[in-house]
């Protein structure tokens, strides 16, 4: 039993990994009844990762319940997953994949060396074998039905249990209904001739084995895909080294994984991977975090710098104090993430549900029908016959295998690919939302440039001198989060400046910040910030500064304005390629700033962005997003601050510019593993290729049944000269969910 289980806002999260799933109705069933469950808040599973994400209230029910009722259901939970560590350090072969694709390959040659002499026998007609072919037939396939097919035939009988139906039920029914016709036509009229065709009686024991043998084909590929489907995140999990060294008692100690506490200190040599994430403490090196961000370029690491867990030290010696272990580390964090998205449903995801929902009924419906019309309309010597192996074509045909595979197969690549690349999608709706995006909205500090401000120049009026000035800003800016603040903060201590100590802090997000100074309020902001609290027009100071270009912040005491400050931001390098991309790609850039309109409009015009909003209060950029929405525009929000929230909290889909160490901490839809904006249009190219996928495999999928069904029945029967036969339909059947999850594989290596 896989769990991970954490607070949520209304319950507990618990994810289970289920054995035993073949089709989507199997996972519909498992999802029903753990929703039946009392306490249980909400459940999704999902057939392509084998997952059940359920939230749930603890004070009502516990994990062993949910495990309960998905047994109950006639599916495992697999026991306790071991941790990546100890998995890479591990056998591999213990995985549930590999036993299960192990135990598939034995009922499969069970099936093949069995049945392909039924099948030799049974297309021959009877020119092979003779009186005794039936016999030798029925004998054959007996191993193939019991063994080979016995997961089948359980399953569909754990269904039944339920009153309910799936795809194992109508391939149990199909092949089972074909034995048991032949079976008894064979012992009824034993070995005797029939007089006029010369041959023995009329048996479908090849299409019996066949339609078996094919299933578990088709399953076993299946599972071959889907084990390569889930790549990217086994990746990400196997990225921490099972074993570190680590200072006990003044001596180095290796230990597993699992042992290292929070607080132990690490040692990292050359070319050894980061067991934990920590902080330096001594030596310096450069890190390759490729593997958790993307960035191919080595990080620089000296004391105070953060490592983490999976990266790989390139160069020097380390010593490093650990600060999250286990599941806390970025690392596990990450995986954790993008496991959650998989199992998500995307709404596209709706439609099949629904159609699944019902097919089984309406096939089983079709078959009756189908048996029905040949038996009443072929010769009365045929027409059983006939009406039993059109019957189980249509059962064997119609498995919605295909279907349900359709959307979480491109979904568990789709956002592993993401991961692999620095992108990590939320959850399916997050990812359906990116590919519709027609306008992104940026905030400019941090966001469109480097958000490392630096003081150009202090311009004083009479009244105090350049230091004096400098030294009040800096005062009331201490302990600011933003980057002008820190930029006025970082000056002061550079230049050796006394700054006097301040207190009774008041901030207007967006605008400015009022502190006590000795008694007297000082005020550090933009001009409009100044104007609302009663000072002096700092016009001039502000046009000055704006006409070169850089951020005006203005100061005043006690309602007199003392002077202005100078800032200047770089314009991130990749910007500019990062909204050509955009624009490529047919999305509007437009930047939305609390900055001054000079220095907002220099960025923009360097960029090449028509649309821009300056001075713009936290409210003014949500109500900026929600007009733009109003007018029929997909929007999605690019921001790194506490005053973008109200604005990513509109939009259609929030971005946010992180690293792997506040991963966790992300609430936006999309988190950009590193600060990149070229992420960002790759991101969206990702969310459009992974839907269009889908929208193929569905399209493919539904193509499939409504062509295949009247095929089956011998609707065209007469126009194509024949039918399909129930071997013919599995082959049809099997090949048609292994196509859908290569064409979901196809997002691995697409150019984006």
């Amino acid at each position: 039993m896989d769990t991970t289980a954490s607070n949520m806002q209304t319950g507990t999260h618990a994810q289970l990994e289920i054995l035993g799933m073949t089709c989507a109705g199997c996972a519909r069933r498992v999802e029903g009844s753990l929703t039946a469950t009392p306490g249980v808040e909400d459940a999704s599973v999902n057939f392509a990762t084998r997952t059940a994400h359920v939230r749930y209230d603890p004070t009502r029910t516990s994990v062993s319940a949910l495990v309960d009722a998905i047994s109950g259901t006639g599916y495992q939970v697999v026991a306790p997953a071991k941790p990546a560590a100890q998995e890479a350090e591990g056998d591999a072969e213990a995985g549930p994949d590999v036993a299960e694709q192990r135990d598939l390959r034995r009922r499969l040659s069970v099936a093949v060396g069995f049945g392909l002499p039924v099948l030799i026998l049974g297309m021959s007609h009877g020119t092979l074998g003779g009186a005794s072919s039936p016999w030798v037939q029925l004998a054959l396939s007996l191993p193939v039905l019991t063994y080979g097919g016995a997961p089948i035939f359980r399953a569909a009988w754990a269904a039944l249990r339920h009153r309910a139906a799936d795809m194992n039920s109508l391939v149990a029914l199909g092949s089972g209904a074909a034995f048991l016709y032949s079976a008894v036509v064979t012992a009824s009229q034993g070995a005797h001739h029939d007089s006029q065709a010369g041959h023995g009686p009329a048996v479908y024991f090849e299409a019996a084995v066949a339609v078996l043998g094919f299933v578990l084909l088709g399953r076993l590929l299946e599972s071959r895909a889907r084990v390569h489907a889930g790549e990217a995140l086994r990746r990400l999990r196997g990225l921490a080294p099972p074993r570190a060294v680590v200072i006990r008692k003044g001596r180095e100690a290796e230990l597993s994984i699992d042992q290292v506490q929070v607080g132990d200190r690490v040692v990292l040599r050359p070319g050894q991977l980061v067991a934990v994430d920590g902080t330096v403490e001594e030596g310096e090196s450069a890190v390759d975090e490729s593997m958790l961000t993307g960035e191919s370029v080595p990080v620089p690491k000296e004391p105070g710098a953060l490592v983490f867990a999976g990266t790989l030290n390139t160069a020097g010696r380390l010593l490093y104090r650990a600060s999250r272990v286990g599941r806390d580390t970025a690392l596990a964090q990450i995986a954790a993430a993008v496991e959650r998205a998989q199992g998500t449903k995307a709404p596209i995801a709706r439609l099949a549900d629904r159609v699944s929902g019902v097919f089984t009924p309406i096939v089983l419906l079709l078959s009756l029908l189908t048996f029905a019309a040949w038996f009443l309309l072929s010769p009365v010597e045929t027409r059983l016959a006939e009406a039993l192996i059109h019957a189980v074509a249509v059962l064997v045909i119609a498995c919605p295998c295909a279907l349900g595979l359709a959307t979480p197969a491109a979904l568990v690549v789709g956002t592993g690919r993401g991961a692999a690349l620095g992108v990590l999608f939320h959850d399916a709706a997050a990812l359906e939302r990116a590919s519709r995006i027609d306008a992104v909205v940026f905030d400019k500090t941090g966001t469109l440039t480097e958000g490392r401000a630096h003081l150009d120049v202090v311009i004083p009026t009479a009244r105090v001198t350049e230091a004096e000035l400098l030294a009040v800003a800096a005062a009331v800016e201490t302990g600011s989060e933003h980057p002008l603040g820190k930029a006025v903060v970082s000056a002061a201590s550079e230049r050796g400046l006394r700054v006097p100590r301040a207190t009774s802090f008041h901030a207007t997000p967006g605008r400015g910040i009022a502190a006590q100074i000795d008694g007297q309020t000082v005020l550090v902001g933009s001009a409009a910030y100044l104007a609302a609290n009663h000072v002096e027009s700092g016009d001039s100071l502000t046009q000055s500064l704006a006409e070169r270009g850089l951020t005006p912040v203005l100061v005043a005491r006690e309602g007199v304005l003392l002077g202005a400050l100078g800032l200047a931001d770089t314009i991130r390098p990749e910007a500019a390629s990062a909204l050509m991309a955009l624009r490529n790609l047919h999305i509007e850039p437009v930047m939305l700033t609390g900055d001054q309109p000079a220095p907002a409009h220099r960025v923009a015009a360097a960029l090449g962005i028509q649309r821009v909003i300056a001075e713009a209060t936290p409210e003014a950029k949500a109500q900026l997003v929600r007009s733009l929405r109003a007018s029929g525009r997909r929007v999605a929000m690019v921001g790194d601050g506490v005053n973008d929230a109200p604005a990513l909290a509109e939009a259609d889909l929030g971005v946010a510019m992180g690293t792997g160490a506040d991963v966790a901490q992300a609430a936006a839809g999309v988190t950009l593993l590193r600060a990149d904006l070229r992420l960002l249009p790759t991101s969206l190219r990702l969310a459009r290729a992974t839907l269009r996928v889908i929208r193929q495999n569905l399209f493919w999928a539904f193509a499939y049944n409504v062509l295949g069904i009247p095929l089956a029945a011998g609707v065209f029967a007469s126009l194509l000269g024949g039918s399909l036969s129930p071997m013919v339909a599995s082959l049809a059947m099997s090949l048609s969910s292994v196509s859908v999850l290569l064409s979901s594989l196809r997002l691995k290596n697409m150019a984006l």
